[in-house]
């Protein structure tokens, strides 16, 4: 099973695509409460240069207090993760699958969730 909802767009630049990720996001209801710089981070801590690679800890809200209110435990795998990454030729996002990462916790109301919370991710990785 894919575990991430990918695209990846020929000839981008990072910054249009981390920007333009982010609108998409918030079009579907997703925030941003975190951001890695991983590329900044290996420089930082190993001295490895490697390609531009961020992760950004996306939250909708409305799901995560409905998922939360199901199973109380489930914020240890929240927020969704999205990472843009230099690739070849591009840029390559990649957001977690939900119901994927929910296969862990075995409630079909959760599942349910997790559902539609792919489904918005999915709309926002098309909408980039």
């Amino acid at each position: 099973m894919n575990f991430t909802i990918n695209r990846t767009f020929e000839g981008a630049s990072f910054k249009d695509i981390d920007a333009r990720t982010r609108t998409a996001l918030a079009d579907n209801g997703f925030g941003v409460l975190t951001e890695i710089d991983v590329q900044a981070t290996m420089k930082k801590k190993l001295d490895v240069e490697m390609p531009a690679y961020r992760i950004l800890g996306a939250c909708n809200p409305k799901m995560a207090h409905q998922a939360i209110g199901i199973e109380p435990r489930v914020g240890a795998m929240l927020p969704c993760n999205v990472i843009l990454r230099e690739v070849e030729g591009g840029v390559e996002v990649s957001a977690i699958d939900p119901v994927a990462s929910m296969q862990a916790i075995e409630n079909a109301e959760l599942t349910a969730v997790a559902d539609k919370v792919r489904d918005l991710l999915a709309k926002a990785v098309e909408k980039i």
